[in-house]
């Protein structure tokens, strides 16, 4: 029998999806940091960190003793195991060693974005009741106040907002002893179906996702990621950040993403690896040195589907094709393209090493389509106080991943988009993400987005939502574009022109904004 992962497995690789993962990332990153103190590790514009002769790296001995020291301030401080810290902070050096020692702890992290809101902070805050919290700026802790007045609310550097002493600090006990099941994070999912549930992730879950990885992509101590996506999210935090600290690998980590800022990464630190979503592909090909890129062993792109459109213009533009993969907050990745091999445009190839996926029908007219569903290692256990809703959101131990998919000849998995963007015209399913590949290889187009506007005559209307590329955009040219390319009832029947898409953080369209 053919092993189900051998798509993603070098040759001679044993893989046993019934093996423990190994012990919990902050086990593994204090192992590899005791074993090569003086390996540079990560590198960024941080605020008053003195890089000494390190070339402006923080070493993996540095990291080691600053985030021992962290978790020695967080204990004296009352948080202990299991004990949730909010953190809610921009990208720095002192926020990461903040949460690494928080999880060295075996306290629970609660990653939110800086951006959110009063109304947004305070809904986690109140929900998830942190023993303490970590924010940036005075008037996030005093949403926090609003909340609970007696949570301590502290800077990343871990000195209390207010100005106040955070008390002496020994030696932090019990370091890196979280077993298994132990929760390490509960991050808040979008919201896009209510309000946001808090998806508890163990630390066995992040440990089998980062080996999973570590096979399927050749992750290795040689390689050097570009760091350019936030890290309150699992894309950024526990694919780039934790991904790179498990494999023993360097991080280039920037702020926030700029296109030249990531092509200078490239050149300048002998970077091997780019993780990033479609919106940055898009400002990458456009930029001026993208042809750059080619320098990488591997380009992913992940969080929002990437139109084959795009793949393509990278592939001509900037010399790389780009590795798509599909994963959630709820699984963290589950599926991606091979390493080796084809990296088929528009789908998002085989299960991952320990993860299996099916597809449950809800379409007669198509077979080969359906409700995407997970189960593997790195499959959350369920929401954070939310019973009602984990017990909806698995068949037996299968994830409802909520994302409709369907399966090539060759078993590559494509996405088709989320169940509730599926169109329901005339009694057809149409699929937006089909549409918005079409719109895409149209030259006057730069983004497209498909949505279904309510019909008395068809029930929905086929709408598509453009971004001019370069100059007006003819309609009618588009509509034929479409028509030679897609069966009657698929084709886009209004075109409404906009300056740009609504998208949240991670790149993904907001439909819901424009229906």
């Amino acid at each position: 029998m053919t092993d189900p992962w051998s798509p993603h497995l070098a040759d001679g690789v044993p893989f046993d999806a019934d093996d423990p993962p190994g012990p919990s990332l902050p086990a593994r990153w204090a192992a590899r940091w005791a074993a090569q103190p003086g390996r540079p590790v990560l590198r960024g514009r941080w605020p008053g960190f003195d890089p000494g002769d390190t070339g402006g790296w923080v070493t993996a001995g540095r990291l080691d003793q600053a985030s021992r020291r962290a978790a020695a301030v967080l204990a004296a401080a009352g948080l202990g195991p299991g004990d949730r810290l909010v953190w809610s902070t921009a990208t720095g050096l002192a926020s990461v060693v903040a949460l690494v020692g928080a999880l060295r702890l075996g306290a629970v992290g609660v990653p939110v974005n800086a951006a959110y809101t009063q109304r947004e902070l305070a809904h986690v805050v109140a929900d998830v009741r942190p023993a303490l919290v970590v924010v940036d700026r005075p008037d996030q802790a005093a949403w926090v106040a609003g909340v609970d007045p007696g949570v301590p609310v502290w800077r990343p550097d871990l000195v209390p907002v207010d100005g106040s002493a955070p008390g002496r600090s020994g030696t932090a006990p019990g370091l890196d002893t979280a077993r298994p099941e132990d929760p390490a994070l509960i991050v808040y999912t979008s919201g896009t179906t209510g309000a946001p549930k808090g998806a508890v992730l163990s630390h066995a879950n992040l440990a089998a996702g980062s080996r999973a990885l570590e096979l399927a992509w050749r992750w290795t101590p040689e390689d050097r990621l570009v760091l350019a996506l936030p890290l309150f999210h699992v894309h950024g935090l526990c694919v780039g950040l934790f991904g790179t600290l498990a494999a023993g690998a360097s991080a280039v980590v920037l702020e926030r993403f700029d296109a030249p800022a990531v092509l200078e990464a490239v050149r300048d630190d002998r970077a091997t690896m780019f993780f990033g979503v479609p919106t940055m592909y898009h400002r990458l090909a456009g930029a001026d040195g993208a042809d750059g890129l080619a320098r990488l062993r591997l380009c992913v792109s992940g969080s929002a589907p990437l139109p084959a459109a795009r793949w393509h213009e990278m592939k001509r533009r900037a010399g790389v094709e780009v590795l798509e993969r599909y994963g959630m907050t709820e699984t963290l990745l589950t599926v991606s393209n091979p390493y080796v091999g084809e990296r088929r445009p528009g789908t998002v190839g085989f299960p991952l090493p320990g993860v299996s996926t099916r597809l449950e029908r809800v379409d007669a007219g198509d077979p080969e389509a359906g409700r995407l569903m997970v189960r593997g290692p790195s499959v959350f256990s369920g929401y954070w106080e939310r019973p009602a809703a984990t017990a909806e959101a698995f068949a037996d131990d299968w994830f409802r991943t909520g994302d409709l998919a369907g399966l090539d000849p060759d078993g590559y998995l494509a996405i088709k988009g989320r169940s509730n963007d599926l169109i329901i015209s005339g009694g057809f399913n149409v699929y937006p993400a089909e549409i918005e590949d079409v719109l895409l290889a149209h030259p006057a187009v730069a983004e497209a987005a498909v949505t279904g506007v309510a019909s008395e005559e068809w029930g929905e209307t086929v709408t598509a939502w453009v971004v001019p590329a370069d100059g007006p955009i003819d309609t009618d040219e588009l509509l034929a574009h479409a028509a030679a390319r897609l069966a009657p009832y698929k084709r886009p029947r209004l075109v409404r022109v906009v300056d740009a898409l609504p998208r949240n953080a991670m790149g993904k369209v907001l439909r819901a904004e424009l229906r």
